[in-house]
């Protein structure tokens, strides 16, 4: 059997593996998701996998869709097995079943809880304590298949899902290697995934950054460390969209959306406790502290945040 893997990957959540691999295995084609229109100008931009892997010069191959001509091309490669993260598209039955050793996949999240696009961003909006990443058998479900191994830690109380997805991107490109290595030596039994405890976490949208302020802080400080970098957590001031980036723990009270002080931050009342906003921004403008942003803005104790 020929030694040798294709990756498949998209994001920055991919580079700490595709680095390691790259250095430790022979890899044999880097697929990434086509170049897509970003920016204020709509220019294509390519994916940060295959930026570096060009650097690096690596075989780059970006399929539309993974189709006959693509599966043709990666049986002439002739892999040993497929090793995907974060990668973005599903993969179809005949690519599932072409390498010999299969496809394995990294997942940042403890399986079965947070199948699905974006686990990270949901562990922490929804106040887990603690994540991780596992390595699995890929099957024709979403991140259905059969367990190797898997690793936790616990999750920062300030941490944001930006700063826990560069933590776990580390943990599991460590991780992935030795997935590979014990998988390839027999080592590991695969554990099928039990459905007790599955949850899904579906791709974020621009609007589930809202902020609620009948909510409680916690579960709305949550939702902005979750936000974070992409959609964002906001709400509105003078009709205006205004992006919270930081906060902590209050116990003021009054009306849900109501400035209550601005001595030591922009304190907010929530449905219950308050938050402490640290760091803000007005939409098109830069972020500032909060106490930058009340120079420069007329925000008065008394007004009511909210659409």
């Amino acid at each position: 059997m020929k030694e040798g893997l294709i990756f498949m990957g998209t994001s920055c959540f991919s580079l700490p593996s595709l680095a390691k691999l790259a250095k430790e295995e022979d890899v044999l084609a880097v697929v990434t998701q086509p170049d897509r229109p970003k920016g204020r100008g709509r220019r294509p931009s390519p994916p940060p996998v295959k930026e570096w892997a060009l650097k690096e010069g690596l075989r780059v191959l970006q399929p539309e869709r993974l189709d006959e001509t693509f599966l043709k091309e990666l049986e002439a490669m002739g892999p040993e097995m497929i090793v995907v993260a974060a990668f973005g598209q599903k993969l179809p039955k005949e690519v599932l079943e072409l390498p010999p050793l299969g496809c394995m996949n990294l997942h940042p999240s403890l399986l079965p809880r947070w199948r699905g696009a974006a686990p990270i961003n949901w562990a922490i909006i929804s106040g887990d304590e603690r994540a991780g990443v596992t390595t699995i058998l890929m099957d024709e479900g979403m991140d259905t298949g059969p367990i190797l191994l898997q690793r936790e830690v616990p999750i920062g109380e300030d941490e944001t899902a930006e700063e826990l997805c560069r933590r776990l991107s580390e943990l599991g490109a460590n991780l992935l290697l030795e997935t590979i290595r014990r998988w390839r030596g027999g080592e590991i039994r695969p554990t099928p995934q039990g459905e007790e405890g599955a949850t899904y976490a579906p791709m974020l949208k621009k609007g589930d950054g809202l902020l609620r302020w009948e909510r409680t802080a916690r579960e709305l400080r949550n939702q902005i460390r979750g936000m974070l970098p992409w959609p964002g957590s906001y709400t509105f001031w003078r009709g205006k969209r205004l992006i919270l980036h930081r906060a902590r723990l209050g116990e003021g009270k009054g009306r849900a959306g109501e400035v209550i002080s601005t001595r030591e931050g922009i304190e907010v009342s929530c449905g219950e406790g308050s938050l402490i906003v640290e760091e803000l921004q007005m939409e098109g403008k830069r972020k500032m502290r909060w106490d930058e942003f009340l120079r420069g803005h007329s925000l008065r104790v008394g007004e009511v945040l909210g659409d």
